[in-house]
C-alpha cells in the first residue's frame, strides 16, 4: 500500500553506467592511465591547486556504448534490487540521455545529461531487451530510466512495437503530456507503468518552475491511462517556489483526483548547479548555506523557506500529503483489493507498510 518515500535512502536501485554521460569516458581514461592534463571533462589537484581541464562533449554515438546488461549479468544479483512501483525482479537501463524539460529544480539535465535527448536506435534498444531477457529469464519488468523516455513519441511508439515482439512487461518515465494514441500503441506492446512527475497541482507554481505543462493536459493524460489500463507511479514536490499552504492543498486534492496507484513526495531542493540554487541564493531561500539535505538517519529534511512558509511548514506538509492521499477509504479499498488478488502484493505491501510507518516515526525528530 505503500510508495517508496523518496525521502529516505532506500535500498540501492540499479543504475545503468552506459548513460552516454561523457563522464564514464573520462573516468574511462583515467583508469588507463592517460596523463590527467589530457583527458577532457576532469578536475584534478596539482601543487595544491585544483586544475579544470577543458569540458568534454557529450556523447553522440548512442549505439556504440556497451550494454549495460553484460555488466548486470558478470556483477548484479537482480533478486537484491526492490522498488515498491516496479515487479519483482525487474531490471532498469537508460536507452538515452537528457530531457528538454526545463525544469528549475532538476539536477540531471542541468548538471550531467544536458537538455537535448541523444538517443539508442530503437534496433539496439530491443537488441539488448532481447538479450537480457535470454540472461534473465526470471525478470518480470524492466525499467527504461531515461529522464523522460516519452520525450520522442516516435521513437517510443517504435521500440513498443518492437518490444511488443519480444513479449516483455516494460515501464518508462514520462511527462503528462503523452497523447492517447501513443499511450495506446505503448500499452498495446508491453508498457504496464509510467512513472509521472506531475510535481505540483498548482498552475502557478508550474509556471514557476518552468514545467512546461498545463494542469488540463496532466488532468486528460490521467484519465487516458486509467482508460487504457497503465498504473501511474506519480511524484510530487512541496516546497517549490510559490509554495503556500493554500498551493500545499490544492496539489493534495490534485493528487486525489487523478489518483495515481502509488505516489512518492519530496521536499523541494536547491542542488548546487540548477537554476533552483541560484533563485533560492539570490532570494535569500536558503534555510542554511551549510546543513546538510539529509539528517543522520538517511531523511530528507527541508532546505528552503519562505516569507510565507516555514521550512517547518514545508516538511510537515510531506506526511501530510502521504496520509491525506493514502488514508482515504477509495484508495485503502483499492490497495486492500490487489493485496487480496495476490499473496506476491501482500508481502510487498507490507513490508511497505512497515518501512512507511517506520518513515512517518522517525521524520518526528528530524525537523
Amino acid at each position: 500500500m505503500w510508495p517508496c518515500c523518496p525521502s529516505r535512502r532506500w535500498p540501492p536501485r540499479q543504475r545503468s553506467i552506459s548513460s552516454g554521460a561523457p563522464s564514464s569516458t573520462t573516468l574511462k581514461e583515467v583508469a588507463e592511465g592517460k596523463p590527467l592534463s589530457e583527458i577532457t571533462g576532469l578536475s584534478y589537484r596539482r601543487d595544491g591547486k585544483i586544475v579544470h581541464n577543458a569540458e568534454r562533449a557529450m556523447i553522440e554515438a548512442m549505439d556504440e556504448l556497451p550494454f549495460v546488461t553484460e555488466v548486470y549479468k558478470r556483477d548484479l544479483v537482480i533478486e537484491d534490487y526492490f522498488i515498491g512501483y516496479l515487479q519483482h525482479p525487474y531490471v532498469s537501463l537508460y536507452t538515452g540521455r537528457g530531457c528538454k524539460s526545463r525544469c528549475t529544480f532538476c539536477l540531471w539535465p542541468q548538471t550531467i545529461g544536458g537538455h537535448r535527448y541523444r538517443t539508442r536506435s530503437p534496433e539496439s534498444v530491443a537488441h539488448e531487451i532481447a538479450l537480457a531477457k535470454s540472461y534473465f529469464p526470471q525478470v518480470k519488468e524492466f525499467f527504461f530510466d531515461d529522464d523522460t523516455f516519452t520525450d520522442d513519441r516516435p521513437r517510443a511508439e517504435a521500440i513498443a512495437r518492437l518490444l511488443g515482439r519480444l513479449d516483455v512487461t516494460w515501464s518508462c518515465n514520462a511527462k503528462a503530456n503523452v497523447p492517447y494514441e501513443t499511450l495506446k500503441v505503448m500499452r498495446d506492446n508491453g508498457l504496464r507503468l509510467l512513472l509521472v512527475g506531475y510535481e505540483s497541482g498548482s498552475q502557478q507554481i508550474l509556471h514557476n518552475i518552468k514545467k512546461g505543462m498545463r494542469i488540463e493536459f496532466a488532468r486528460r493524460f490521467s484519465e487516458d491511462c486509467h482508460k487504457l489500463g497503465i498504473t501511474i507511479h506519480g511524484t510530487f514536490i512541496v516546497g517549490l517556489p510559490g509554495e503556500t499552504r493554500a498551493t500545499i492543498d490544492e496539489t493534495i486534492r490534485f493528487a486525489k483526483e487523478v489518483n495515481p496507484h502509488t505516489i512518492q513526495v519530496s521536499l523541494a531542493a536547491a542542488y548546487p548547479g540548477t537554476e533552483l540554487y541560484r533563485q533560492a541564493s539570490e532570494n535569500g531561500w536558503m534555510r542554511d548555506a551549510g546543513s546538510s539535505l539529509v539528517n543522520g538517519h538517511g531523511l530528507q529534511v527541508s532546505s528552503l523557506s519562505y516569507p510565507d512558509l516555514s521550512h517547518e511548514d514545508i516538511f510537515e506538509a510531506l506526511a501530510t500529503f502521504y496520509k491525506r492521499f493514502y488514508f482515504r477509504p477509495r484508495k485503502i479499498a483499492e490497495i486492500t483489493l490487489e493485496m487480496a488478488r495476490s499473496q506476491e502484493m501482500l508481502r510487498r505491501r507490507l513490508r511497505e507498510g512497515v518501512e512507511f510507518f517506520r518513515f512517518l516515526s522517525e521524520r518526528r525528530s528530524a525537523v
